[in-house]
């Protein structure tokens, strides 16, 4: 059976853009996520000085900014739960204490530190302190971490976290270099978003330097027992001892992946790209931060099956990192770009079969996340309208997935030579800079001539919610085959086992996302022994699996412990979400909250927030 989205999708109404564009939608929008206003002072450098206290979980130190005071006789920082002790500005290379006011708490942006500035001054320093309670910050005990014999810590800023651990302009479309002295444990291995060491320094302190300037929600640290490997020229991996070769195996492909991704869209301008591997309390598959990705050890699965993930955030170094959406309302010209990109690379790795095949997964996302949203709500919109929200609600598939089909679509229409071409020159002109969507549409129109004949309603697509009826959808011949097992399977409840050892991790998601729940329970528990779902290494599948347990009701009587253990040691948003929506929707709200109530702990705040507004929030 082949899934045809088309019959779907809302049909929605093509409306010219200078009635449909959102209102405050401008080539240079006011970012009503962070305090610091456009035109005002900002931040051009930042020199950065922290000792870190892993008992009192605390970070203290300095940060020092050079500015662009823009005539202003103030300037403003984000903040949220800091302890600001004192600034001081330097006039004429003599530093001075300055007044400083810190605004009134807000439960989403923090507080306003507003720094008045003396005349001639454009080096300003904050002393300060966070707080055990920051958002950015987890505190592992070594029980938490692979060798359980070291603390870790490790920092996630996207989307406006970064103010928790560092008094900042926490805006998008504010970039600054930095360069930055970290202090820890003299047993132990700092690394950041920067140029980074790879050898434990015996004296516990550590010299960083970012050359390229990078928006706030960039920064990150990381701090542990850890080991570094080479992987190629350009590329190495950082892991904890024991996880290391794993590792290494796992992500062999990179120096190509590299070599594949400039070839597409030009020279790599971040100098090194490494990845760390983090404790599974981790709560995203990755982040990008700039020369070091930061990844959860979920995609270690033994095969190199879920190295899309590495190609998403390496893509990442291009759009989001090198071009980056200006306010969290334009989300989406971060990650479907990035999306696209990652296909590409994949279908240059592995062809296209295999990347097709990762493009109707991605669009099955996308029509469970319309559905669950509706698809006239205004948060399936490309452009969103987060004011008065955490930005964090606009993660979801619709920036992805949505984001990737427009580019595919445009593609589609216009060729992929002309369309590559164009996405060169969007780089190479927008590098270490930050852009809107109506921005964009301007400069696709204008520099992508063939739109106006043959393109898609742009505005649509980017200002109305739904999916647009032209969408170019992904079919797979690989996923149509294994459609016709499923069938088979239904109908006798058996399955050729020389046909699924062929199959992929993607076919595999594929077969169980399908998989009906209302069998009697021996077809499950069959297809559970011979194939050992509930025992899979691949945290993909396994997720999938305990998913559809909870569906299907299979679950009570027979991997119920695998659930629980699997929910305590993962902190993965993308797999925690659904199970215990599963648990939640199919009347098993007890266990779900007594299962969380034990396993929050280990959860960065990124996914306990998520899951505390899904299991104890009424709805509105």
């Amino acid at each position: 059976m082949r899934t045809r989205f088309g019959i779907l999708v809302c049909f929605i109404a093509l409306i010219g853009c200078s009635g449909n564009r959102q209102p405050g939608d401008t080539e240079q929008s006011e970012d009503h996520h962070s305090f610091s206003r456009l035109g005002a002072a900002k931040v051009e450098h930042l020199d950065l000085n922290l000792s870190v206290n892993f008992k009192e979980k605390i970070l203290e130190g300095t940060a020092r900014y050079r500015i662009d005071p823009a005539s202003a006789d103030r300037i403003i920082f984000d903040t949220r739960d800091l302890e600001i002790i004192r600034v001081s500005a330097d006039e004429n290379l003599n530093e001075m204490q300055v007044p400083f006011n810190l605004g009134d708490p807000d439960p989403i942006l923090g507080q306003p530190l507003e720094v008045f500035l003396p005349g001639n001054t454009d080096v300003v320093t904050i002393y300060y302190r966070t707080t055990p309670q920051a958002d950015a910050l987890q505190w592992l005990t070594p029980q938490q971490t692979f060798e359980k014999t070291h603390p870790f810590l490790f920092t996630q800023g996207q989307a406006i976290l970064t103010r928790t651990w560092i008094p900042c302009q926490d805006s998008p479309g504010i970039r600054f270099t930095y360069t930055a002295t970290i202090s820890v444990p003299n047993d132990m291995l700092a690394v950041m978003s920067a140029r980074n060491p790879t050898r434990i320094s015996q004296t516990g302190a550590y010299r960083f330097v970012m050359e390229q300037p990078i928006p706030a929600y960039l920064m990150a640290l990381a701090v542990g027992n850890l080991s570094f490997a080479s992987l190629g020229e350009r590329t190495g991996v950082y892991a904890e001892p024991g996880q290391l070769e794993a590792a290494r195996h796992e992500f062999q492909d990179l120096e190509k992946m590299m070599e594949d991704a400039e070839d597409l869209y030009g020279p790599y301008l971040w100098e090194r790209y490494d990845l760390i591997v983090l404790p599974p309390s981790f709560p995203f598959g990755g982040m990008e931060n700039p020369r070091l990705t930061f990844v959860t050890p979920t995609i270690i699965a033994g095969d190199r099956s879920l190295t899309s993930l590495i190609a998403h955030e390496l893509a990442h170094s291009w759009s989001g990192n090198l071009v980056t959406n200006a306010t969290w309302d334009d989300f989406w010209l971060n990650e479907g770009f990035t999306v696209y990109f990652e296909r590409r690379i994949m279908e240059e790795v592995y062809g296209r079969a295999y990347s097709e095949m990762l493009a109707l997964l991605g669009a099955q996302d996308l029509q469970k996340t319309i559905d669950d949203l509706g698809p006239d709500n205004p948060d399936t919109q490309l452009k969103l309208n987060l004011s008065g929200r955490d930005p964090d609600d606009g993660m979801t598939d619709i920036a992805y997935e949505k984001g990737y089909l427009l580019l595919r679509t445009i593609e589609a229409q216009v060729g992929r030579e002309r369309f590559d071409r164009f996405l060169n020159k969007y780089f190479e002109s927008h590098h270490f800079q930050s852009v809107t969507s109506y921005y964009f549409v301007k400069y696709l129109k204008r520099n992508l001539s063939q739109l106006k004949r043959a393109g898609p309603d742009l505005e649509s697509w980017i200002y109305n919610p739904g999916l647009p009826a032209d969408a170019d959808l992904p079919e797979s011949d690989r996923f149509d085959l294994v459609a016709t097992d499923l069938k088979e399977f239904v109908r006798i409840g058996r399955l050729d086992v020389s046909q699924t050892r062929r199959w992929s991790t993607h076919e595999w998601l594929h077969f169980i996302r399908n998989l009906p729940t209302d069998m009697h329970w021996s077809f499950y528990e069959k297809l559970d022994q011979v194939y050992r779902l509930s025992a899979s290494g691949n945290s993909e599948i396994l997720a999938a699996w305990l998913e559809h347990s909870i569906r299907s009701g299979y679950f009570e009587d027979h991997n119920l412990p695998v659930l629980k253990n699997f929910l305590v040691q993962i902190g993965r948003r993308k797999f925690l979400v659904p199970i215990y929506r599963a648990l939640k929707e199919e009347n098993h709200l007890d266990l779900a909250k007594e299962i969380f109530e034990e396993a929050k702990e280990n959860y960065h705040a990124v996914s306990s927030g998520s899951l505390e507004q899904l299991l104890y929030e009424e709805p509105t």
